[in-house]
């Protein structure tokens, strides 16, 4: 939830830009990997920046967003890029009345014919949680950082418990800021609606889920970058987790009885260790 004086458009565009960019510098966004969308609940006006706009049906019905407004990447569109020109990236969607449709506004400069393919995950987990919470302001990240999703295809880290418990032992912040931990979603087609409602299960208990075999998302509720901080805390553990395995696990890491302790200093509640 956003309090109010709200942050202004232009600083949103150059927050997702430099999200964009960090996800880019630790290889978790190859190529035209990777989507951002942001869920604004205050009234905005696009038009200065993207006064092109075309109508388009929404993948579910979204009532009760009706007038509120998503800034969300192309498809297509490398995230290393958007800060270098946002709205040649960006567009701007407007729910219609109903929530059946919406719509898009773009610049002159687009260079992208349709909104991200996993737009469907998007629009569902932030109505979800808009749904659940009240928020007026919603963050989702999908990237796929290397050793996290080099670990999703390794059997025994398929699984919640074990994954979190070998992730979030390496460092002491870890617990401090992902303390309800990474959930783990099997494998789906992407783009497809059965990673859409797992997603939105998954994202319902932790702030960030790992997709098998294809990478994350991350939500935030309070700005772009705690979305991709998220991400880049994750990697983090699963990067040391990488490096013990090739060292014939030799590191011990952080000891559960030592992960509480930095629990109960710091009051994180938390149900991993």
């Amino acid at each position: 939830m956003i309090e109010t004086p709200y942050p202004e458009f232009e600083e949103l565009l150059t927050s997702i830009g430099e999200a964009g960019q960090r996800l880019s510098d630790i290889d978790a966004s190859e190529g035209a990997a990777g989507n951002i969308s942001v869920y604004i609940g205050w009234k905005v006006d696009p038009r200065r920046r993207f006064p092109l706009v075309e109508t388009i049906q929404l993948p579910q019905a979204v009532p009760e967003l009706a007038n509120r407004t998503f800034l969300v990447t192309g498809s297509g569109r490398r995230l290393r890029e958007i800060i270098q020109d946002p709205v040649a990236n960006l567009a701007c969607l407007v729910i219609n009345e109903g929530g059946m449709t919406g719509e898009v506004y773009t610049s002159p400069r687009h260079l992208f014919t349709n909104l991200t393919s996993e737009f469907n995950s998007h629009l569902a987990v932030h109505y979800d949680q808009v749904m659940s919470s009240g928020t007026n302001f919603h963050v989702i990240i999908h990237a796929q950082p290397p050793h996290l999703t080099y670990l999703s295809h390794i059997p025994r880290y398929q699984q919640t418990t074990y994954l979190n418990q070998h992730i979030l032992r390496w460092q002491p912040e870890l617990i401090v800021q992902l303390p309800d931990g990474i959930g783990y979603v099997p494998f789906c087609v992407p783009g497809s609606q059965e990673l859409m409602q797992h997603t939105v299960a998954g994202l319902r208990k932790h702030r960030i889920v790992l997709w098998s075999k294809h990478g994350v998302m991350a939500r935030s509720d309070l700005s772009v970058k705690r979305a991709s901080d998220r991400i880049e805390y994750a990697e983090t553990g699963a990067k040391y987790e990488y490096m013990n395995l090739t060292n014939h696990e030799h590191g011990e890491g952080l000891s559960p009885e030592q992960i509480r302790s930095v629990c109960a200093s710091f009051k994180i509640t938390q149900s991993i260790f």
